[in-house]
């Protein structure tokens, strides 16, 4: 695959030849997975009542220090499968009822899932989910024409210190704007089935994170001054968890966000029109919403 060979999919732009070894995001040739099943822990137009067919795929380009899937993102835990293997997965999932094929931490493997898209295009009727972390490249998601159903995209951060900070991005919200406005491009207003499952569309997500309350305020200023609150589901999580691997060097991620904290966010989202979406209960940050990554499914 040409994108393989200098890679440059991704906004870390490290041109590692992934077929001699590994990029930024440590992923290699093949497609690396953790985790293929239902997943009911995504919104409820995602995941509705039969659950999300959730791949998630190994390494990651963002590497945020707080992820709750650390152990495939950072540590890169999971197998290496065939693009053959990963369009069989696909059916599975479809024939277990899931809603969608939801593709978690996809960006590394756009070619391996366009190509694996392309054996099973005529059996699958359910929607495709690329669900990232927002660090895009307008380029390579435009690979994803075609291909992709519904975007679900976080913008983390506003400021360049933070996000340099937790993300070793400084670049991030700029790049992460860019995205959004090119999945919003793609697939135009969000639309749904009769039942309440999203069809097509964007969700912009937001994790509210301790101490940030004012870097989500400009985040949310600056969508409602770039989108239409149509253009897209707004959705805000509180479930940020904290960790005691975060404790010597980020010692301020170690408690929760408060009440006070989230609230501040969710009123100013509602002050500025954005009166349809999500909005997490308190109780999502705990561990048990990370599921296990024991190779089901793979």
């Amino acid at each position: 695959m040409k994108h393989l060979k200098n890679c440059s999919l991704c906004p870390r732009n490290c041109h590692a030849d992934r077929r001699l070894g590994k990029g930024f995001c440590k992923a290699g040739e093949a497609p690396k997975i953790a985790r293929a099943a239902l997943h009911y822990w995504e919104e409820p137009c995602i995941s509705g009542n039969n659950g999300s067919g959730t791949v998630f795929f190994s390494g990651c380009n963002l590497n945020c220090v707080y992820c709750q899937n650390y152990e495939i993102s950072s540590q890169c835990f999971g197998k290496e499968i065939s693009v053959n293997r990963l369009a069989e997965i696909f059916l599975e999932l479809q024939a277990q009822n899931a809603h969608n094929i939801n593709l978690v931490s996809p960006t590394p493997y756009i070619p391996q899932i366009c190509a694996a898209i392309d054996l099973v295009r005529d059996k699958m009727h359910i929607p495709f989910v690329y669900n990232t972390g927002g660090y895009e490249k307008p380029g390579s998601l435009r690979l994803l024409k075609g291909y992709v159903d519904i975007y679900l995209t976080d913008i983390k951060y506003f400021s360049g210190e933070l996000a340099k900070k937790y993300s070793g991005a400084e670049n991030y919200f700029n790049v992460a704007i860019s995205a959004a406005e090119e999945m919003i491009k793609q697939t135009g207003a969000p639309k749904f089935l009769d039942d309440g499952i999203m069809k097509s569309g964007v969700i912009i997500r937001h994790l509210v994170l301790p101490g940030c309350r004012k870097d989500s305020e400009k985040i949310l200023n600056t969508l409602a001054q770039r989108f239409s609150p149509d253009d897209f589901i707004l959705s805000i999580m509180s479930q940020f968890t904290p960790s005691n691997r975060l404790a010597e060097k980020f010692p301020e991620l170690c408690r929760k966000v408060t009440t006070f904290e989230y609230s501040f966010v969710t009123d100013t989202a509602i002050q500025l029109g954005f009166t349809q979406g999500y909005m997490q209960q308190r109780s999502s940050a705990e561990q048990k919403y990370t599921p296990p990554f024991d190779l089901s499914g793979v």
